[in-house]
């Protein structure tokens, strides 16, 4: 079923700040749109931000109509579209107003097989969610806020992303410090557990893949308890060898891999995984460096890659549209930037390409790639009208073309149909439904 859905911010938390929502975001304010994650039942849930910082306001200010703040929103949805609760927790790992949210950066979300929320973000921040958004019920933190900060071995840390296995595996990303010989912590392994984790306990990651082989200034505090390679602690000189930078040394003669990034690994079935990574990135342009989109078992093994995508051509780089997405039931892997809609088979092989120079495609430049839900379908969002598309996932990738072509024109009836029920504000909504401040 095609349907279109609000980003909407909570009523309450607009009058509380008196948030102008007609003022340009030049103005010191802004809606973030962070990720999006289906659940089983078919519910639905966004994970974005909203913040007002204007100059000339001092940090201490406390009228609320008037002071700075910064929040995480998510926000549920039933599988009829029905906005159901938000919650909320102010950024920046603050404590403030009861929260308990580890937060970082790169936070995503995903729903693990009990339904509980995980909210990852880097360095292996993990934040455990009631369904029903009503409270926090576990935080896993590193606490390493390195070069900031002196570093200590008090945190208790799991993931900096989580990604769920059609048989409930926890594909992940950790983090380590000295990355590309940086003073901070970077993410630089891709890892696999295969027990749950819950409330009291974290299982063990194993870890699987690396991106920097060596990285730098590392010491008996920088071992990771929980994620082992070859049965001892990551860390020092134990991470898995070859790394992804050594495999591909030689496609890059100009510059190598140095300082490039890991992506969000995802899965394209219970033992085979899609690790993208990208070069480095460069202040004056950066379309047309080297990015692959890698295909690894469970063994550690780099087996084959995504194919059909051109340096240049099909830059994720322009715009930075790095996000993958995976259909790991039909063994589908999908990609969105903007040049085109990408989709693949489990082979690798590229099945579709949905050319965003075409009139029928174009609007897809608007929208950016959240995940795909546990029966496949693609959910996207709209950067500017604030707007969740969720696409029906086809069984065969032939049928793409046509089957998103019918979402897009859904889109303009159904949000045509939603802007009369809901008055938006410069594409800004709001919602009266409960909100929970976790």
């Amino acid at each position: 079923m095609i349907q279109t859905l609000p980003l909407a911010l909570p009523g309450t938390l607009v009058d509380h700040h008196g948030l102008d929502l007609t003022a340009l975001y030049s103005t010191g304010w802004g809606l973030t749109h962070f990720d999006l994650a289906g659940a089983p039942n078919g519910e639905v849930y966004a994970l974005y931000g909203v913040h007002r910082h204007t100059y000339g306001v001092a940090d201490e200010e406390q009228d609320p109509q008037v002071a700075n703040f910064g929040y995480r929103i998510i926000t549920r949805y039933s599988a009829e579209g029905e906005v159901l609760a938000s919650a909320q927790f102010r950024t920046g790992g603050a404590r403030e107003a009861g929260s308990d949210v580890a937060d970082g950066g790169d936070i995503s979300l995903c729903v693990l097989p009990d339904g509980v929320l995980a909210i990852t973000g880097t360095p292996d921040m993990t934040t455990l969610v009631a369904p029903d958004l009503s409270r926090v019920l576990a935080v896993y933190d590193s606490k390493d806020g390195r070069p900031y900060r002196e570093f200590t071995a008090e945190g208790n840390p799991f993931a900096g992303s989580i990604s769920v296995t059609p048989s409930g595996r926890l594909l992940c990303t950790l983090a380590e410090y000295g990355v590309w010989r940086y003073g901070n912590v970077i993410t630089n392994l891709v890892g696999i557990a295969e027990e749950a984790l819950t409330v009291d306990s974290k299982p063990a990651v194993r870890a699987l893949a690396s991106l920097d082989p060596a990285p730098a200034h590392q010491s008996d505090v920088d071992l990771r308890a929980h994620a082992t390679y070859r049965g001892a602690p990551v860390g020092l000189a134990n991470r898995p060898r070859p790394a992804l930078t050594e495999l591909v040394a030689a496609e890059d003669s100009l510059s190598g891999w140095e300082k490039s990034r890991l992506g969000r690994p995802v899965p394209l079935s219970d033992d085979l995984f899609v690790v993208p990574f990208y070069a480095r990135t460069f202040r004056g342009g950066s379309r047309g460096q080297p990015f692959v989109f890698a295909l690894v078992n469970d063994q550690g093994e780099m087996t084959g890659r995504l194919h059909g995508l051109h340096e240049w051509r099909d830059s994720p780089f322009t715009g930075f549209c790095f996000n993958l997405a995976a259909d790991p039931h039909r063994g589908h892997a999908f990609h969105l930037n903007r040049y085109g809609l990408y989709a693949w088979n489990r082979q690798g092989v590229l099945r579709a390409k949905l050319d965003t120079d075409s009139k029928t495609f174009k609007p897809l430049t608007h929208f950016t790639l959240g995940s795909c839900a546990p029966n496949g379908d693609l959910l996207l969002a709209h950067t500017k009208q604030h707007l969740i598309l969720r696409v029906p996932a086809p069984d065969d990738l032939t049928d793409l073309a046509a089957t998103v072509g019918e979402a897009l024109r859904a889109y303009a009836r159904q949000r045509t149909t939603l802007k009369k029920q809901w008055s938006p504000v410069n594409w800004h909504w709001t919602h009266s439904a409960p909100l929970h401040r976790i």
